[in-house]
């Protein structure tokens, strides 16, 4: 399908269930990838949640900057098209091919410092450009922060944001709307009255930097009903894992953002002075895309994650390439290939942007099965639906394509799928299965993909490096 003579095509839908889904999206001749988000349009669509999608595209245009993920052009495709197309908005983004930076890191373990170092003045660079266009974005946490095929950290998700500040005359109003993910909004929220909008992200901000450095979000919510935040207000919580083994410096800069009153937290301008952001890093001095990778993905190999999501078959990764080359030479890069984002297939080499897969020696139409088994059982809670026959994908391999959502541990909705296709491993064949997440927080969603590969159905059919 053209997108409105931008010259691209959409050849796979990466993400998204209900009525957004996310695209790979091709330029055939000018070699070139974008990511198709397409919000449909149907009967009920209402006027009040157009104008909610105009105004995300209008502030998200707007905004150029190296950690910000390029808004690229839109098309609306109105209801009296739909015998032709698929009525809604289809807008071009940059793809960013490293995947989700979350999805990179271990659970309760996180990054080393001076990962995380890289990454949050990455973060903090780009929301301080944000600030100064006069927009807030509200809805800071782990699952709105990628990578580009460099490891280059992209912002994106504006839909919650607003405008604060006029850029003409400067004049700043303060903002009403209640919203946000409960683990990341500023406890200012919790209130009726109006709320000022830099100390909010601010706020989001020290939680991504605490969730890089323990892997896990500090609590549930930051009320008087959540008792890690009560131990983190009464000074507690500092004597317990892991707000024990995150070191000084860092820990210093977390509790200046994490101030639970906002006129006393610290600013944006505040944080660059921080001595901890103000020091070189090591990291990006040595410009080495490959290393950047390695380090990132360290805790994974550490505990085994990475063996299981790319065991070495000793196939070359460039045997019987995969039909879509364009995407294959533009998403390959040191960084993406040192992440192992190419996996084997029955087809050869094939950009996997989810690290949470891993190869069986069971068939498809049986293994789906026990996953399906596992998470409906009581204790996991998981809502499924499978089709009853598989789909043929744009390769033309059949795939059992499972729908799959719940709660996780910190009460947020996660949303994904579960996706089987056959794979045949030194004369037997076995399967292939990606666990692709639409939404809810990737730390969560890595800790169900260990949950399927851990549980006594599915554990014993699963291939090791």
């Amino acid at each position: 399908m053209r997108n409105g003579g931008a010259g691209y095509e959409l050849v796979e839908q990466i993400g998204g269930g209900g009525f957004s889904s996310v695209f790979r999206a091709v330029n055939i001749p000018e070699h070139r990838v974008a990511a198709c988000k397409l919000i449909m349009f149907n009967e009920e669509t209402t006027d009040k949640e157009r104008k909610a999608i105009e105004k995300e595209m209008r502030i998200h245009t707007a905004l150029k900057h190296e950690n910000v993920l390029e808004f690229m052009n839109a098309v609306a495709v109105e209801l009296k098209h739909k015998l032709i197309y698929v009525p809604g908005i289809y807008m071009l983004l940059e793809l960013a091919s490293g995947g989700d930076l979350f999805d990179k890191i271990a659970a309760d373990v996180g990054v080393s410092e001076d990962v995380a170092h890289l990454y949050f003045n990455q973060l903090i660079s780009g929301m301080e450009y944000i600030h100064s266009q006069g927009v807030c974005h509200r809805d800071l946490k782990p699952e709105n922060l990628l990578l580009d095929a460099a490891g280059t950290l992209k912002i994106t998700d504006f839909g919650l944001s607003a405008v604060f500040r006029l850029k003409e005359s400067g004049k700043t109003r303060t903002l009403t709307e209640r919203c946000g993910s409960l683990p990341y909004v500023a406890p200012e929220l919790n209130s009726e009255r109006p709320y000022h909008a830099e100390p909010i992200d601010v706020w989001g901000v020290g939680v991504i930097l605490f969730t890089l450095l323990a892997g896990n979000t500090p609590w549930d919510e930051p009320t008087l009903s959540s008792p890690e935040f009560c131990r983190y207000v009464s000074g507690e919580i500092f004597a317990e894992d892991p707000w024990r083994r995150i070191p000084f410096e860092p820990m210093s800069l977390i509790k200046g953002m994490l101030t639970v009153d906002p006129a006393r937290r610290m600013t944006l301008d505040e944080v660059f002075q921080h001595p901890w952001c103000m020091r070189p890093s090591q990291l990006a001095a040595t410009g080495n895309p490959a290393e950047l990778a390695q380090r990132l993905t360290q805790p994974l190999r550490d505990n085994g994650d990475l063996g299981l999501a790319a065991p070495n078959f000793d196939a070359k990764m460039d045997d019987g390439m995969d039909v879509d080359e364009v995407m294959l030479s533009a998403a390959q890069s040191q960084f993406t290939q040192s992440l192992m984002l190419f996996s084997q297939t029955q087809a050869g080499a094939r950009y996997t942007p989810h690290l949470t897969r891993f190869y069986s020696s069971l068939g498809p139409s049986l293994l789906v099965k026990l996953i399906q088994e596992f998470l409906e059982h009581p204790d996991v809670k998981c809502k499924t639906k499978l089709g009853s026959l598989p789909s043929i994908n744009e390769r033309g391999v059949e795939v059992y394509k499972m729908r799959i959502g719940g709660w996780d541990a910190r009460k947020q909705v996660f949303k994904g799928w579960v996706d089987v296709e056959k794979f045949s491993y030194r004369g037997a064949e076995g399967s292939f299965c990606v666990m692709r997440r639409d939404e809810g927080n990737p730390i969560s969603w890595r800790q169900l993909w260990k949950a399927v590969i851990k549980s006594p159905l599915v554990e014993p059919h699963v291939l090791r490096k």
